[in-house]
């Protein structure tokens, strides 16, 4: 399981990353990491679970952000072509 969260973090940070549509699917793999990493620092402490929560975390946080800036630019450019018409 440690394995899984660290992998679905690094995929939650990298894919966060990069704005557009990529952005909701890695909140999903965020938040999914995040259970994973937690399960498996409860079963067994290890580096790679605290590894994939952080990364979970920080990807999930990013993604969100990244998600909600696209959001804001495309209204703003849908009101400003609004006037235009």
């Amino acid at each position: 399981m440690a394995v899984a969260g660290l992998v679905l973090g690094i995929l939650s940070l990298i894919g966060g990353s990069i704005p557009g549509a990529n952005a909701f699917p890695m909140w999903l793999f965020g938040i999914v990491g995040i259970v994973l990493s937690a399960i498996a620092r409860k079963k067994e402490p290890s580096g790679i679970a605290t590894a994939g929560l952080v990364l979970s975390i920080i990807g999930t946080v990013l993604s969100f952000i990244f998600f909600l800036a696209c959001a804001v630019c495309a209204a703003g450019v849908a009101s400003s072509l609004g006037s235009y018409f």
